[in-house]
């Protein structure tokens, strides 16, 4: 019976120290998850209160640079006022914007749609619209004093590139395809020219090509949306 309460005892002893050793195992995991987690939102805090100071500053340099923007903008209306030397200036940088395809330009004008021929194929290349066809058209707006002009929103500046590349038609490096919806805002009965019996656009019908025009008196043409070089400046000069 001694020996039963002895062996017994032992075992309640293991037991017991085994039990101690799992609360004090667990003890500590919860311990160390807790600094883990604190030290997690700590830094999650910290990140926090860095970008609502980041957003704080840009904030204030944006509200900054448009009060400047305003201020510089009253001045120059005063000076164009007061002086019609600046008036002409100003009206000489419009042009010159304008040229560039720096600003948005709107006014009156016609949109010119090109689309393939449905009948033809590209080993045939008939009733296709080539980069040679674009350009022919983007001439003869010009040559009937078309202020703006642009190709499937691409805006057409001094330095624009109309090439054919594989079987791609490429405007200001940006792929187009058909239909080719060609803008030019200007004098519209003067732009309405290109429309003429024997022109080109006729020849572009006879070759299977559909051509759509259409008047506006309220065309927008979107500014020039790439990187202005100084080859484009020294063209403009």
């Amino acid at each position: 019976m001694k020996i039963k309460k002895k062996e017994v005892a032992i075992t309640l002893g293991m037991m017991c120290l085994l039990l101690a050793f799992g609360i004090s195992m667990q003890l500590k995991t919860a311990k160390s998850l807790a600094t883990t987690a604190g030290n997690a939102s700590h830094k999650e805090d910290r990140l926090r209160d860095e970008v609502l100071k980041a957003k704080e500053q840009y904030d204030h340099i944006y509200e900054e640079l448009e009060q400047e923007e305003a201020s510089l903008e009253k001045e120059r209306q005063v000076s164009i006022n007061s002086d019609d030397d600046s008036v002409e200036k100003q009206n000489e940088l419009k042009k010159i914007n304008t040229y560039l395809g720096l600003t948005d330009v709107t006014g009156e004008g016609m949109t010119i749609t090109l689309k393939d021929s449905t009948t033809s194929s590209i080993s045939s290349a008939s009733g296709l619209v080539h980069n040679t066809d674009l350009l022919a058209v983007v001439n003869e707006l010009k040559n009937t004093g078309a202020e703006a002009i642009s190709i499937n929103g691409q805006r057409i500046v001094p330095t624009t590139s109309i090439n054919c590349v594989g079987t791609v038609i490429q405007v200001n490096d940006e792929i187009v395809g058909s239909p080719f919806v060609i803008k030019a805002i200007g004098d519209p009965n003067r732009i309405n020219d290109i429309m003429r019996i024997g022109g080109f656009i006729e020849l572009l019908q006879n070759a299977g090509i559909s051509v759509e025009a259409k008047k506006s008196d309220n065309l927008k043409i979107d500014k020039y949306n790439g990187v202005l070089t100084k080859k484009t400046i020294e063209v403009a000069k």
